[in-house]
Formats: structure tokens, sequence, C-alpha cells
């Protein structure tokens, strides 16, 4: 495995008012709206930066409220010309303070974001949902997804925006438009029964759509299958990522925290935890690695860190996000070698992402 590298994550949320006014007379987001935005940063953080080993979260968040204070409450036309998703992240990105930015993520519904990347790409990204059942034929007799069965499916199509000519940071209605003859294909039905579709896995599903998706949607980047609401995989066309998320109820204490910090006191989260997986496709079975086994497998890991004091494990740094996601990525590796990445949230979107892969797209939070 490469050396795991670590990107810090913060998110706050601000309220605002906006028009966008290039959009066509009748369009919805031409009038005067509001949302409930949620802003994230992902940063590379130079050592030094913080306050102290162990600050960067709670520094990086601070520093990302300081940088959106203008926007809250404020009709974002008086700062943003056309505050488009996509233009806020990019006002964003300009005007933040802060060293080794990875990623600027605005959301601005639960179900439709951009995230710019480090090269400054805007991925814009919708999610949808369709109700079916499926059963998974080639699994050992017993298990589980052998019988036939259903999942609320979530799907969220990635697109870059900047290698088309299309604004896809606004027209979330074209992603509507490519995406609703698979909604009716798909909806109510057992996935089995399309072509295609005898063995849907969400590997397979993720692959399936691509191959739908990419010849009307060129721009198309990722394409992300929530089998359950904690289970899902990632294709790009070349390659898929899995990952598995489980919530902790940990104690902790920063021991690097200065004397007087409330970080150095125990206190504790309800940690969301993803495992990040990749291998190759066994086209036999349909799956990278099975959920199950993952689940199985990382259990006596989870139970030394659930319901636990983190501070009395001998060989973990400290109880800051990287340092504990940094002890579940090596852990874990020795039953799931297949692991390359840990993303651990003490609160929603803040938190820290350890990865000895390359970045794939960011999930919603």
């Amino acid at each position: 495995m490469t050396t795991p590298h670590t990107l810090f994550s913060a998110a706050s949320g601000f309220e605002s008012a906006a028009q966008v006014t290039l959009l066509p007379v009748g369009h919805r987001s031409r009038g005067l709206h509001g949302h409930s935005y949620l802003a994230t940063v992902r940063a590379d953080l130079s050592a030094g930066w913080a306050p102290f080993p162990g600050g960067e979260v709670e520094a990086l968040r601070a520093r990302l409220e300081e940088c959106l204070a203008p926007l809250d409450y404020q009709l974002l036309n008086n700062t943003i010309a056309q505050p488009t998703d996509e233009n806020i992240a990019r006002w964003i990105r300009e005007r933040l303070d802060v060293p080794g930015i990875a990623q600027i993520g605005i959301q601005s519904t639960a179900h439709s974001g951009v995230d710019l990347d480090a090269a400054g790409m805007a991925h814009v990204w919708r999610r949808y949902r369709f109700q079916a059942a499926h059963r998974l034929p080639q699994v050992p007799l017993g298990h589980k997804c052998g019988r036939m069965h259903g999942h609320g499916f979530e799907v969220i199509v990635h697109a870059n925006q900047d290698l088309g000519t299309r604004d896809l940071s606004i027209d979330y209605d074209h992603l509507d438009e490519v995406w609703a003859p698979l909604h009716h294909q798909l909806n109510y039905q057992c996935l089995n029964d399309i072509a295609g579709l005898d063995n849907p896995t969400s590997e397979v599903i993720s692959s399936w759509l691509w191959q739908r998706l990419k010849p009307q949607l060129p721009e198309l980047s990722w394409v992300t299958v929530y089998e359950t609401g904690s289970c899902g995989a990632n294709f790009d066309g070349e390659s898929y990522r899995i990952w598995k998320e489980l919530t902790l109820d940990s104690a902790i204490q920063l021991k690097r925290a200065p004397d007087g910090s409330a970080l150095r006191s125990i206190h504790g989260h309800t940690y969301t935890l993803r495992l990040h997986l990749s291998a190759p496709l066994d086209t036999v079975m349909g799956w990278t690695v099975d959920f199950g086994d993952v689940k199985t497998l990382f259990d006596p890991i989870f139970k030394a860190i659930d319901h636990r004091p983190l501070y009395e494990i001998a060989d973990m740094a400290d109880g800051d996000t990287a340092s504990i996601a940094a002890w579940i990525l090596e852990k874990a590796r020795a039953q799931l070698p297949q692991l390359d990445r840990v993303d651990l949230y003490e609160t929603r979107g803040c938190g820290a992402i350890v990865s000895a892969a390359s970045e794939g797209p960011a999930l919603p939070v």
C-alpha cells in the first residue's frame, strides 16, 4: 500500500436567498428563492497550520465559517452576480484562506450540488431514487441476498461541467431529462428481469447505468449507487469502488490540546465511519467484495472502538479524527487488504479522510 495521506474536512451551513437571472423566463430558479446551503472544504493542511496537532478540524471549521459570514441571511446576488452552486463554490475557493485545498463543495438541496476538485473542475451532481426488487443468483446457498428482496435504491449522477459546453451547474433540469427514461425502466421493477441486470449487484447496476448515461451525457464522471443508506458502489467507466458506512459512539480526549482547552477533557462523539475498498470486479459474483464480508471481517475492530474510551488504546496516537482514522486503516487492512481509505466524521462533514488511493467522488454528507 502506498503511504497514506490525510485530508481534513469541515462543513458549515448558511441561509441565503438568490436569483439566477441568466435562466429562461419562467424557470423556477430565476425567481427569488432561498436555500439552506451546506459548504464543505477538504484540505491537505501543512504541519503547524493549526494551533496544535489534532486541532486541524476545529480550526478549519472556524476558518470556513468566517469565510461564509458575508453570505449568511443575505441576498447572494448582492455579492455574487449569478449565484449558481458552482459560482458560490468558486467564490468560497477564492476567499478561503486555507493551504492545500483539495475540494470545495456546495450542496443547495439534499439532492443536488457541485464539488470543485483540486484542479478547479466543477463536478455537478444530482441524486435520484427508484424502488425495485432483486436477487443475486451467484451467491452461496443460504446467503440472504440469494432470496428475492427489495431496496429503495439511490443513484447519484456526477458530471464534470468543465468537459463540456453545457452549463450543467445551473441546469439540473438537463440531468433530470437524461435520468427520466432510466427511472421509468427501473422503478417498481424486478431488476433481474431487465436485460443486462440478471446479476444486479451495486457494481453491476453502476456500470449498467454508466453504459446508458455516457452516450447521452459525455460529461459524466461517476455513477454512484446506494443499495442501502449505508453501502454502495462507484463506477467511473474503468474501476469500481465500494464503501460501507457505520456509526461509532466513542469517548476521546485530545492529549496534544493545550491546558484549558475543552478538547483536552474527556468528551465524545457519534462518529460516521466510511470504509472504502477497491478491487477488480469478480465477473462471476458480480461484486468486488461482499458487503456482508466487509461487515464480518471488520467487526472485531469495530467492537474495539465502539462504546469505548479511545484514549486508553495505547497505540492510537491521539483522539483526533485523523489519528483514529489512520489507526483504523492500519488495523483493518490485515483482514481487509482491499481497504484503501477511511473517512471519519465527528459531526456532519467535519473530520478526516486517510487514504492510500486517488480521490473519488465526494458523497453527500
